[in-house]
């Protein structure tokens, strides 16, 4: 596999709570990356869901980060500015048609789940895909992506992952995600691929939870004339119970960790060694 020299790698954090350790071992492997082939490391805050992300939180990331001696390498970039390069991106789906407007509640998409056969994949049916006649409508809608149309305008893709390989995208496996949200006139989904463009990222380094989500990313890429970069999905930090850490699990935060006097240094000299505090592992 061909492996990108003067790399730029990315960590890409919500400020919706504290970084826990699951957190410090991503960041150190794309810091890593990027200074073993002379690249760039950049901090993106992914701070679109304003109901969640808080003040403190970014501050919190700032201090953590630079505690552990992970240093970027331009400015701090805020997804919250970057509404009218996602908003450019919407409208160009929707002039290729491969948008629609969605009024499902999430409680009617949980009914309709709910009623799925025994077994069954619980994707959005495609309610709405037919449902919009032209007429106005004042009730407030998503956008979904028609992902059979995107695909039948890109054809088949595929991207390269340093772990798995070639691997060929799949996007129908997650169904029409949302692309545009009624509340944030965008999504995760469309922020990540644009904002990984506008900074030349070339390798993407991220847990193994986001693998299914980069079958979406592959196909807005090929839709939107982006690059592809290079993707790198680790492992996860995983506690003593073998669950994921997250901060609504109430999972110990780098800020206790320096708070009780442990040594940052020999914290990151253990991850990189892949050895994790008592009491964490990493998943398969």
């Amino acid at each position: 596999m061909q492996l990108n020299t003067n790399c730029v790698t990315r960590f890409a954090p919500s400020p919706t709570g504290r970084l826990h350790l699951g957190h410090a071992y991503s960041a150190m492997l794309s810091h890593d990356l990027a200074r073993a082939r002379s690249g760039k490391f950049l901090l993106r805050l992914e701070d679109i869901d304003t109901g969640r992300c808080r003040a403190e939180f970014v501050d919190s990331i700032l201090e953590d980060l630079s505690w552990l001696g992970l240093n970027w390498d331009a400015d701090v970039v805020c997804q919250s500015d970057r509404s009218a390069a996602y908003e450019d991106a919407l409208h160009r789906l929707i002039d290729l048609g491969l948008v629609y407007r969605c009024w499902c509640t999430r409680a009617e998409i949980a009914a309709q789940a709910a009623s799925a056969p025994q077994g069954a994949q619980r994707l959005y049916p495609g309610t709405c895909r037919h449902r919009y006649d032209g007429s106005p409508d004042p009730l407030p809608f998503s956008w979904r992506l028609d992902v059979q149309a995107a695909l039948d305008h890109t054809g088949p893709l595929f991207w390269q992952d340093q772990q798995a390989g070639h691997v060929p995208a799949q996007p129908q496996l997650l169904g029409d995600v949302i692309v545009a949200r009624k509340d944030a006139g965008t999504s995760y989904h469309i922020a990540v691929v644009v904002d990984d463009a506008w900074q030349g990222v070339t390798d993407i380094v991220r847990g193994s939870d986001l693998f299914d989500s980069t079958h979406i990313h592959r196909l807005l890429q090929a839709v939107l004339d982006l690059p592809t970069p290079l993707y790198h999905h680790h492992p996860l930090v995983l506690d003593a119970e073998g669950g994921r850490l997250a901060k609504r699990r109430g999972s110990i935060a780098i800020a206790d960790l320096r708070a009780e006097g442990v040594n940052p240094g020999d914290l990151m000299a253990a991850l990189r060694l892949g050895q994790l505090p008592d009491g964490y592992r990493l998943s398969a």
